[in-house]
């Protein structure tokens, strides 16, 4: 099984197709490399495409200790490029994939062609931000006494993800199968160390706005928690597009594969064309 070991010599399982400019997909918190698939399918015709399993989600090693903090998962995914020996790549991150395609961004923007920043920012309302970092611990106990299975039966009923229901409930009801078998310690560690300790996006805007990487922003109207973040990013970053996707909820990539295929093609198409322009500094100025 081909495997990419990281600085801290944990490995992590990829999977590739295709051939051309490469993108890589970051998956979310829920899911693993294996959602990427309709993408993997759709993009490998004209792309080299990459994805992969981040720590603590099998077949990627599930290390013990204080080692799944924000830093480690996005230098994780650097550890896959520098592996194949890609200096660049296109970047397609859902939610916790998103928010690791941002920190590339900020701290290796020589790494990323562009970034798609999929229902990214849950959790970083700084009015609740402690409330957030409280439940991600709850929630990491949870998957350490009840097993991801019966975690796996409250998220998916969650409000931002019953939309995947409505529309598609053989692939709703195989996401969370897939959910289900996740290891309970790799996933408590993840909710505890990345989802309750990441910093909150609206804490570095100043940053932000110095991250010129081409952005493609996707947000499902339905999916309360990402909306306003998703505005805040099209605000601050500078090359920065959104996209709102209409009665839609946070698993964009597999909830409207069609759209958010067509709309990630488009966007690589105009970058790769330079056809993806800066804003004026002068207008980020003003928020």
């Amino acid at each position: 099984m081909p495997h990419a070991t990281t600085r801290d010599d944990v490995r992590i399982y990829f999977e590739e197709a295709g051939q051309g400019t490469p993108i890589i997909f970051l998956h979310e918190f829920a899911a693993d490399y294996t959602n990427w698939e309709p993408q993997m399918r759709y993009f490998s015709r004209g792309h080299r495409c990459i994805t992969y399993s981040a720590r603590g989600y099998t077949p990627s090693d599930v290390p013990d200790g204080e080692v799944y903090t924000y830093k480690h998962f996005y230098t994780d995914a650097l550890a896959v490029l520098d592996h194949l020996k890609i200096e660049r790549a296109h970047l397609v991150g859902l939610s916790m994939g998103a928010y690791s395609s941002l920190q590339i961004g900020l701290n290796s923007p020589q790494r990323a062609l562009s970034m798609t920043l999929a229902g990214v920012g849950s959790g970083s309302e700084i009015e609740n931000l402690d409330n957030w970092r409280k439940q991600c611990r709850a929630n990491a106990e949870q998957f350490e006494t009840l097993g991801s299975a019966e975690v796996a039966k409250v998220t998916r009923e969650a409000p931002s993800r019953i939309q995947f229901l409505v529309k598609d409930p053989r692939g709703h009801a195989d996401f969370y199968a897939a959910l289900a078998r996740h290891d309970a310690k790799g996933s408590a560690n993840t909710m505890r160390g990345f989802q309750g300790g990441r910093p909150s996006i609206y804490t570095m805007p100043d940053a932000i706005r110095g991250v010129a990487t081409p952005a493609l922003i996707i947000c499902g109207d339905e999916d309360d928690p990402c909306v306003e973040a998703s505005l805040f990013l099209k605000k601050h970053l500078p090359a920065a597009g959104l996209a709102m996707f209409p009665k839609s909820g946070h698993v964009l990539n597999l909830e409207e594969p069609a759209l958010f295929n067509e709309s990630v093609e488009r966007f690589v198409t105009l970058v790769e064309a330079g056809r993806w322009p800066v804003r004026d500094p002068r207008s980020l100025a003003a928020h």
